[in-house]
């Protein structure tokens, strides 16, 4: 009488085991880009660090110009060009009431380190701002844009802030 075997043999384990690793190998990364979600987490943080401190900066300015006069050494002055503000032990630079753009304005406002926060601060040519690009994305595709606030006929427009994540 002949006996018959149930189960798996040993070869086809290995088969299935070895099919099921070169999928996942495969499929794996194309469902899980956890780079893509950290780089585009990153920019999104810093883009709100950045609006929340230029608005911090600007309630600051406002505070010193109405405070009674002798109280503050040197007071923002939020209708000036040129203007400086106290934050957290820095002096920040302010034209217009709003931070001013790198280095020492917006960079010290929201404390953005671009060395210590793989980010690569770079001016954008002739229009006024500055970029600030995330390390291991597409420049400029994978960026938070901050534009210097400025005067026109004596209105004052408040700093263009944006995020681009598609390049993240």
């Amino acid at each position: 009488m002949k006996k018959y075997s149930t189960g798996f043999t040993l070869i086809e384990l290995i088969i299935v085991i070895t099919i099921i690793a070169i999928l996942a190998a495969v499929a794996l990364p194309r469902f899980i880009d956890a780079q893509k979600d950290a780089r585009t987490a990153k920019a999104n943080a810093i883009f709100g660090s950045i609006r929340s401190a230029a608005a911090l900066a600007k309630s600051r300015c406002e505070l010193d110009s109405a405070a009674v006069s002798g109280t503050i050494a040197s007071p923002c002055a939020p209708k000036s060009a040129t203007s400086t503000v106290l934050m957290d032990g820095q002096s920040v630079a302010m034209v217009y009431g709003y931070p001013d753009e790198p280095t020492g304005g917006i960079d010290f406002a929201a404390q953005i380190n671009p060395t210590a926060d793989g980010l690569t601060a770079v001016a954008t040519g002739t229009a006024s701002g500055t970029r600030f690009d995330v390390t291991g994305g597409t420049a400029g595709a994978c960026s938070i844009f901050y534009a210097k606030a400025v005067s026109a006929t004596g209105v004052i427009t408040a700093p263009a802030t944006s995020v681009i994540t598609s390049g993240c």
